[in-house]
């Protein structure tokens, strides 16, 4: 084998490395991807666990205080703050996605106002 043939052979092999190495990256942010969307399964999963079994302890009896303020405040509002405590956002911002552990500022602000 001559000096050429060796050189040629280690560029290939630097050329592989390379594709090799852009194959790994792709696979790391996919698999972020996916670890992303399992984290946020897990907790809509918590989430909805939690709201059956307040459902099922609770046996549908509401107090006369509770009917009244849901009727005076209306239906939509009751659903809102209903979806914010299950753990979904409620604001124009982020509506629909699910919640952090932390308390969302605009949510909040949202109920704040819808209440007054």
């Amino acid at each position: 084998m001559n000096k050429k043939e060796v050189f040629e052979q280690v560029s290939d092999m630097e050329e592989q490395i390379g594709q090799l190495y852009q194959q790994l990256g792709d696979l790391k942010s996919r698999l972020g991807e996916v670890l992303e969307e399992n984290h946020r399964l897990s907790l809509e999963n918590h989430h909805l666990r939690k709201r059956l079994e307040h459902e099922t302890d609770t046996t549908g009896e509401l107090s006369e205080q509770t009917t009244a303020e849901n009727a005076a405040i209306g239906e939509g509002y009751d659903n809102l703050a209903r979806l914010y405590e299950e753990g979904f956002h409620i604001c124009n911002v982020h509506f629909g996605s699910p919640r952090q552990d932390e308390d969302c500022l605009f949510c909040l602000l949202f109920l704040n106002k819808q209440s007054k």
